[in-house]
């Protein structure tokens, strides 16, 4: 990981869960870890993060490809669908700010939608976000 992964995870965290439009489809149901106990029907997870360097000569820099997933103990897509473009909405909509260092930009790069091992249906955004020290 890079010097500001944490530093990043709690800034994507906080934009996702103050977000207004996010909220009125998820509620507060945004975690970085699963939580224990029963899962709600409908829920962010903040997971998967690939990090390559892209320091130069101005400095210390990396590029994070992190996963989102939006996963459901139900069975439709749609809810799922209309949470996935809330996030992307909410990454896309201004700057994520960082406690140190800065972000260069953000950029959607994929999605899947799928089902998990055991049937239920899952959508994992994948976002790029280029960050500097």
């Amino acid at each position: 990981m890079s010097l500001l992964s944490d530093v990043l995870q709690s800034a994507i965290y906080g934009r996702l869960s103050t977000d207004v439009d996010l909220a009125a489809i998820v509620a507060d149901h945004i975690y970085d870890a699963v939580p224990a106990g029963p899962l709600p029907d409908l829920y962010v997870l903040l997971g998967e993060e690939a990090v390559k360097d892209a320091s130069d000569q101005s400095g210390a820099g990396a590029v994070h490809d992190v996963l989102i997933a939006v996963m459901s103990t139900s069975d439709s897509f749609l809810t799922l669908k209309e949470a996935a473009a809330a996030i992307w909405a909410a990454l896309d909509r201004s700057e994520l700010l960082l406690s140190e260092g800065r972000v260069v930009g953000v950029s959607f790069r994929s999605s899947t939608a799928k089902r998990s091992i055991s049937g239920q249906p899952k959508i994992d955004p994948k976002f790029r976000v280029r960050v500097e020290a």
